[in-house]
């Protein structure tokens, strides 16, 4: 209710008065912004905050409750000049005139949000931010250019991570400023210089947290062209995780800290070790099975050799000559069987001339087997006192042109073998 629609009292007490002036302020300003230096900042166990605003020649009092104080982007304090926006009201227990702030940022960030949102657009419409010009990070690289101030926190935590996980890879820090006057051509240099050298595998631009203003280096054109420019991979990491440069967006990778920057650089090498052990075991065991399987392959080339021996093929004809001949001597008993059998019922005149003549018969077709047979018998040669003769390799010789003097051979006889010395060779000519 406003002081105009309420009764006016001829005599107000403190609780009127407040809450009436209370009416006014607040109806008078609404939402507005004030832009002054912090002083006489606390921070209440609750969460809230409660400071002044203050310029040269006045103050305000202010709160800022916990909810909207958690969404903060920098850390308030006194002397930080701000730019706060909130309602003017007042408190009514004590009669404290104050300002209640909804958001607050460092003054001068709203400029550089604007800044860059504005460049941010037109460098992407251009396509400097697009996924296509992006290029995969080495799996194992053996050297990384690391582009930060060499005396900041983020250079101790990248050296600490890299030399935990992976030690192998040399790391080359290439000091410049990171902020301030001078640091976006330091920055832009380095880049340069360190793609042209061709000397590393991944490049790491990054440093540690701070207000929009400490980062802004890394939003400046000529910084993100040059990231953009580059031939080889580079990851970027500017500032804490909720932090977001152009430069970021420009790079082959963004990180949302140095320490997890270097964490994507390198391998564990502790997951490498696991990696090279399951291999050697997949290795082994298939060098395992490759050597049985070639064992086996080799048994059985042995076997076939063996069989294709000159001695293992007389050995062999000889078992087979044995049977054939075991097999005719069967089958002549049982037709004799028969045929002794058919003569029974016959005379004895015609019986014996029907004997004697296929005696006869099978005598003949006796004698002729036998002759067939001998002739396929391997052993009937040596019989005859012929011998077989072998070199040294346990080859047959079959020529003359297959030895020489001093040859070492080996002869064998139908009972034994013996071994000689060729001391003359005769050749016949062709």
């Amino acid at each position: 209710m406003s002081l105009a629609a309420r009764p006016t009292p001829d005599v107000f007490t403190p609780s009127q008065l407040n809450a009436a002036a209370k009416d006014l302020l607040e109806g008078a300003f609404g939402t507005i912004w004030v832009e002054a230096e912090i002083s006489s900042f606390m921070r209440a166990s609750s969460g809230h905050l409660y400071f002044s605003l203050k310029d040269e020649r006045a103050q305000i009092k202010c709160a800022m409750f916990k909810f909207k104080a958690s969404s903060l982007r920098f850390a308030p304090a006194n002397g930080v000049k701000v730019r706060a926006r909130g309602k003017v009201s007042l408190y009514e227990p004590r009669g404290d005139y104050q300002m209640i702030i909804e958001a607050m940022e460092e003054a001068g960030e709203g400029d550089l949000q604007r800044a860059f949102e504005l460049l941010k657009a037109s460098l992407e419409k251009e396509g400097l931010f697009a996924t296509d010009r992006k290029v995969s990070l080495p799996k194992m690289p053996s050297r990384i250019a690391v582009i930060t101030s060499p005396s900041g926190a983020a250079i101790r935590d990248v050296l600490s991570v890299l030399r935990r996980r992976f030690p192998l890879t040399a790391v080359d820090v290439i000091p410049v400023l990171v902020q301030g006057a001078g640091s976006v051509e330091q920055i832009v240099q380095a880049l340069k210089d360190v793609d042209a050298s061709s000397r590393y595998d991944v490049v790491l631009l990054t440093r540690g947290g701070g207000s929009l203003e400490d980062l802004w280096s890394f939003n400046e054109e000529p910084v993100v062209r040059a990231v953009a420019a580059m031939n080889t991979p580079i990851v970027a990491a500017i500032g804490h995780e909720t932090d977001f440069s152009l430069a970021e967006f420009a790079a082959d990778l963004r990180a949302p800290t140095p320490s997890a920057a270097a964490e994507l650089l390198v391998p564990e090498r502790h997951d490498l070790i696991r990696q090279i052990s399951a291999i050697r075991s997949r290795m082994n065991a298939q060098f395992r099975h490759d050597w049985q399987v070639r064992a086996q392959g080799l048994d059985r080339l042995s076997l076939r050799l063996n069989a294709q021996h000159p001695q293992a093929q007389l050995k062999q004809m000889d078992a087979n000559f044995i049977a054939l001949k075991a097999r005719m001597e069967r089958v002549m008993e049982h037709q004799m069987s028969a045929r002794e059998m058919q003569l029974s019922g016959l005379g004895v005149g015609r019986m014996e001339r029907v004997l004697a003549s296929q005696i006869e018969r099978k005598q003949l077709r006796l004698t002729g087997l036998a002759r067939t047979l001998a002739s396929v018998n391997p052993l009937q040669v040596l019989e005859r006192g012929f011998a077989v003769v072998r070199d040294e390799h346990k080859h047959v010789v079959t020529s003359a042109l297959q030895v020489s003097v001093g040859d070492a051979v080996q002869v064998q006889l139908k009972q034994g073998n013996f071994e000689a010395v060729v001391d003359r060779v005769e050749r016949e000519q062709s």
